[in-house]
């Protein structure tokens, strides 16, 4: 039953996240994007390289997020991946740094944490830390978790 209820809201937040993200086709948006997703993707500590792949594929295979240069996409989700391998905290800091950036244009932000809701339910388990990163990114951009169900 809840597989089947984050099956269907993995779809729904899908099928906005594709519509709405064209809008906003800018290095500021792309930043904040893979910045909440390497934050996503480092929820628990560690990302192996096929996480990396598994990441950068869906990137490229999305339509949300296709719209950017796989090459910009890729070099800045490294970069935030460094980040966090060099030190957890100071990639959360990069991070929420680059996500609030968008802080106080609403729609921008509410797309980036349903992105980040996405990517925390590609895997079928958006897990605690996960969740808790995704509260941590609402918090930055001033936006009540609650909203996206967290």
């Amino acid at each position: 039953m809840a597989l089947d209820w984050l099956k269907t809201r993995f779809n729904e937040i899908k099928g906005e996240v594709n519509s709405e993200i064209v809008k906003f086709r800018n290095r500021t948006m792309m930043e904040g994007v893979v910045a909440g997703c390497a934050m996503i993707a480092h929820a628990d500590g560690v990302v192996s390289p096929e996480e990396k792949q598994k990441m950068a594929g869906f990137m490229q295979q999305s339509e949300a997020l296709n719209v950017f240069k796989m090459d910009d996409v890729i070099k800045t989700f490294t970069s935030f991946a460094e980040k966090f391998e060099f030190d957890h905290q100071i990639g959360q800091a990069e991070a929420l740094r680059s996500i609030a950036k968008l802080k106080g244009k609403n729609a921008e932000s509410r797309l980036l944490v349903r992105v980040c809701c996405m990517i925390g339910a590609a895997d079928g388990n958006f897990d605690q830390n996960e969740r808790a990163s995704t509260v941590m990114i609402c918090r930055e951009l001033g936006l009540d978790p609650a909203e996206f169900d967290l």
